[in-house]
């Protein structure tokens, strides 16, 4: 009985943030794909006024019921004098039909993403942004899970970022708790936080520990996380994100 209560309970605490996002309308399944919003969150800086090279690591709920459990995330970076962005990010129904799920393309850097608005998560600018371009495009192209895609628990579009962002630790890329597979490592057991800042070890996706400056400590149960970030004092929930400054609901709602 204690062990049928236990899982009662984990379940419970697991199912919690994304039963809260539903009830809290932050994502619907009422959207119609063919017909959602897609226009620029007008997030970016203008390429006709900004020449100085741009990054900057974007995150939006995902499309439907799975928005309640995880986000998609992309980079976008403008090299110095450049007239358009340059989009990273991962496709999970390329990768479904067989084809190369890295999709790299020229266009808006801050989509709303069928509906949802997305969050900027790590910028950066100038010299610091000029030299992590080609980083980007070299572990882009270097992922090892573009033809194999899982929602859960990865590898997925979170798993994609993770690897991108550890490829570049200036930009100290602190993915949120609900970016639902980042925590994919492989058949590794331990990584460098997506930050750069820490450490993390993870079995499968499913089971983990992450200690880092940037994200602070997070506890990974069956693919979804839990933590604190002691510095930037904040809870990091399932579903939900990050609670305190620098909230994930706020930035989707401004």
């Amino acid at each position: 009985m204690k062990i049928v209560f236990f899982t009662l309970l984990l379940l419970a605490a697991l199912l919690a943030g994304p039963a809260y996002v539903l009830a809290t309308g932050i994502v619907t399944m009422r959207n119609d794909w063919a017909t959602a919003h897609r226009g620029s969150a007008g997030l970016a800086p203008d390429p006709a006024k900004t020449r100085e090279a741009v990054v900057q690591l974007y995150a939006a709920r995902a499309f439907s019921w799975r928005g309640a459990f995880g986000v998609h995330p992309w980079f976008a970076v403008k090299p110095e004098g450049a007239d358009e962005y340059t989009v990273y990010e991962l496709i999970g129904w390329r990768a479904f039909r067989g084809l190369d799920g890295v999709v790299v393309r020229n266009g808006t850097p801050d989509p709303h993403w069928f509906g949802q608005r997305p969050a900027i998560l790590a910028e950066l600018r100038g010299a610091e942004a000029a030299a992590a371009i080609p980083k980007i495009a070299e572990a882009a192209g270097s992922y090892p899970y573009s033809r194999d895609y899982r929602i859960w628990p990865g590898p997925n579009s979170n798993t994609f970022a993770a690897w991108v962002a550890r490829a570049v630790p200036e930009l100290r890329a602190d993915l949120p708790s609900n970016a639902l597979g980042k925590d994919y490592l492989g058949t590794r057991i331990v990584a460098r936080a997506p930050s750069g800042t820490g450490w993390q070890m993870s079995l499968f996706g499913l089971l983990g520990i992450l200690l880092a400056r940037e994200e602070g400590i997070e506890v990974n149960v069956l693919g979804m996380s839990f933590g604190i970030d002691p510095l930037a004092p904040a809870l990091r929930l399932p579903g939900i994100g990050r609670i305190g400054p620098g909230a994930w609901a706020e930035n989707e709602r401004n």
